[in-house]
């Protein structure tokens, strides 16, 4: 596990796509994505760059249940706005987030996942050290499925609602175990509101309460975050 601390976001973005550039001249063809604030610099260098990804796949880690792909809410809508609509790839595959049936759509995103395992995941970290939508207590063993989110993610999540009622409870997640069959992973943290879920990252007991600590079991994970997330780290 290599830990790079940058200043701010953007350069953690910068930092994050000369790695993402390394991948691609290695021959990466797949990239696993993720939502939320902490990849938004990492997108906005992808966009800028003249990187053609027209041949590349993507799979996003989740979405949550109930969201139509064009709410302004949805993560396909994220990812349109932030990515896919300024720099197109071959496929992009999200979850359906309002699949008539969720057991066949978590079967189908499991069959996805297969079929496109990721030459490099991009993670961020939940308060609690969920990784993906994973919450505390999830096996290491899990495949893509759906998850009921923990009351903190809910609260963490709402300031993106008009209000806490409006936030889905449910979500579909890439299981832990999609998560590290990726070949290489970028987890970016930022804020001292992550200091403690990235000690027990980096030095805590691998334990399935701290989702974030079976990192340590991959051979090829960067984390990128800023002085305040590491401010816990033990050197």
């Amino acid at each position: 596990m290599k830990i790079i601390q940058v200043e701010h976001q953007e350069e953690g973005g910068k930092v994050a796509f000369e790695l993402l550039k390394d991948k691609l001249a290695q021959g990466a063809k797949t990239l696993g994505l993720a939502t939320g604030s902490s990849p938004v610099e990492f997108y906005k260098q992808i966009v800028a760059s003249d990187v053609d990804f027209s041949e590349m796949t993507s799979v996003n880690l989740d979405e949550y249940v109930g969201l139509e792909a064009d709410n302004p809410q949805s993560y396909r809508y994220f990812m349109d706005q932030h990515l896919f609509l300024q720099k197109p790839f071959k496929e992009s595959f999200l979850p359906n987030g309002v699949a008539a049936d969720t057991e066949a759509e978590v079967q189908r995103y499991n069959r996805i996942l297969a079929e496109h395992p990721a030459d490099l995941q991009i993670l961020g970290i939940g308060t609690n050290g969920h990784i993906g939508f994973n919450e505390p207590g999830t096996s290491f063993d899990s495949l893509a499925h759906v998850v009921d989110l923990d009351p903190s993610t809910i609260e963490a999540n709402a300031r993106f609602f008009d209000k806490i009622e409006d936030v889905p409870t449910q979500a579909y997640s890439m299981g832990i175990r999609n998560i590290l069959n990726a070949k290489s992973i970028i987890l970016f943290a930022y804020g001292a509101a992550k200091a403690r879920a990235i000690a027990g990252t980096v030095n805590g007991e691998v334990t399935e309460m701290l989702p974030g600590s079976v990192l340590q079991r991959h051979d090829d994970v960067v984390i990128i975050a800023d002085k305040e997330a590491l401010s816990l780290v033990e050197a």
